[in-house]
């Protein structure tokens, strides 16, 4: 038995050192067009179609409404701005993450990377499946509510979808969001027009008084940010697969500047056509504001609204749990995360560990999971992190102007974004405090409690490094090199 034993262990060891002896990296397979597509395709996603009605019932008004739009748009455009200059002096994969570490150390990139592989990332994942299966069974259970467990099962069937998509082939994945960022333009631009439709024909009562009821609090118009820039999240996805962009240092800024001002425009002229289509009442009361606005404005053709909105709920859960997959494995390379989530397969270049660890955890989340309070939690969280990595941007152009860099934001604009980040996370905390946002903060800084052991001190135990070497044979993964040039 024991010789048995000693064989096989040999045997492993000897494919091990095989497959860790090859050259692995990920390709350079993501040009102009899939760069503008993971950017719009994961921004246009439930948001658009779920969050109009909070963003009012927040605001208070049309009018402030599509001004929070703008701002929102605005914001991200700014946010992006500063992003494209950090990546064209940090040419790594990673986003927020890579930044954090190469400008302020371990131990706050550890925090940000145990929050957003455990918590934010997944937390996004969940949402948008869930809004995807919310509109995915609806028609099947007309004139009710549809039952929760048929909604989260079919929103963990879109999550192991995407895992299989991911995991085959990174050319195949950019494919299906070029397809389906054409299906979604497409059925905003229906919206768009029908729109203009109504208020040629007159229809614009509901802009006359357009500012009456408006909420100015602090609180509200923070809660207000949290969900329009809840449909803007994803303008900063192109920065965590870097090292997978063909001529980064030209595409990335260049994808920005397309894809982000071509999102808010169709964001403020769709929240144009419902306030034609319905009055603030109608829109605060529909639940699903896209079908409310095809059954008054389509009629019978309104099957094509929940259609477009299954798709581009798809297409956003695709760019988020995209851009997911490679936040954890690039956590794993740097060493904070385990070795196993690291590693790419031998065939296929997929971060394919990676994305099974994120699919994993989405799926633990759709079961407690209600969209508006994952919304909230996650841009919160989101935009104390932006706030971090803006900081270490100014940072960077106050204290080492030297670095070569393709592109310069001007210094005011990352200004702008971390003044707005501090606001937005401190407004709703002292305006209106809630349990949540404490809950938060302490598993933030619950991170510290896995650091010292796990990192600062490098205690591995034994079984792990066994059980890691029994997964790299079964999934056939191997370490993967920078791909940094």
């Amino acid at each position: 038995m024991r010789q048995r034993g000693e064989g096989k262990a040999a045997g492993s060891a000897a494919q091990l050192s095989e497959v860790t002896e090859m050259k692995l990296s990920l390709k350079r397979e993501i040009g102009l067009t899939s760069a503008v597509s993971l950017i719009a395709g994961t921004m246009i996603g439930s948001g658009i179609f779920m969050s109009p009605e909070w963003v009012l019932r927040n605001i208070g008004s049309p009018a402030g409404s599509l001004i929070i739009w703008a701002a929102c748009g605005l914001l991200a455009t700014f946010g992006a701005l500063s992003y494209a200059e950090l990546g064209t002096i940090i040419k790594e994969s990673g986003g927020e993450y890579i930044y954090i570490l190469r400008n302020f150390g371990s131990l706050p990139a550890f925090l940000f990377g145990y929050t957003s592989v455990i918590m934010v990332r997944p937390a996004g994942v969940a949402a948008i499946s869930l809004s995807f299966a919310e509109y995915t069974v609806a028609p099947f259970y007309p004139g009710c509510s549809s039952p929760q467990l048929v909604v989260k099962c079919a929103a963990a069937a879109c999550i192991l979808l995407l895992t299989l998509v991911n995991c085959l082939s990174v050319r195949l994945a950019t494919s299906v969001m070029n397809v389906f960022t054409g299906a979604k333009l497409l059925a905003l631009l229906v919206i768009v027009v029908g729109g203009v439709v109504l208020l040629i024909n007159g229809q614009a009562q509901n802009f006359q008084n357009a500012f009456q009821n408006t909420q100015y609090g602090a609180g509200a118009i923070g809660i207000a940010f949290y969900q329009g820039l809840w449909s803007f999240d994803g303008w900063n996805n192109l920065n965590y697969v870097t090292e997978e962009i063909k001529k980064p240092e030209v595409y990335l800024p260049r994808a920005m500047m397309i894809a982000i001002p071509l999102v808010t425009c169709l964001y403020l002229l769709v929240n144009v056509s419902y306030f034609a289509a319905m009055t603030p009442r109608e829109l605060l009361s529909s639940g699903a504001v896209a079908i409310t606005w095809g059954n008054k404005v389509l009629g019978n053709a309104a099957w094509l609204i929940s259609l477009s909105v299954v798709l581009s709920t798809f297409g956003s859960a695709h760019g988020t749990f995209f851009s997911g997959g490679r936040m954890c494995y690039i956590a794993a390379r740097e060493g904070h995360m385990p070795d196993i989530l690291s590693m790419v397969h031998v065939k296929r270049l997929t971060p394919s560990p990676a994305l099974i660890f994120t699919s994993a955890v989405s799926l633990i989340m759709i079961i407690p999971g209600s969209f508006s309070n994952i919304v909230n939690l996650f841009s919160f969280t989101a935009w104390l992190f932006y706030g971090i990595t803006i900081a270490g941007l100014l940072y960077l152009k106050i204290k080492k102007p030297e670095l070569p860099r393709s592109y310069r934001v001007p210094i005011i604009i990352p200004i702008v974004v971390l003044v707005t980040s501090v606001y937005l996370v401190l407004a709703p905390i002292i305006d209106q405090p809630q349990t949540e946002f404490l809950y938060v903060v302490l598993f933030i800084f619950s991170g510290v409690i896995f650091y010292f052991p796990l990192v600062y001190y490098q205690y591995h135990p034994a079984f792990l490094r066994r059980f890691t070497l029994h997964l790299q044979l079964l999934l056939e993964v191997a370490p993967a090199e920078k791909n940094v040039y």
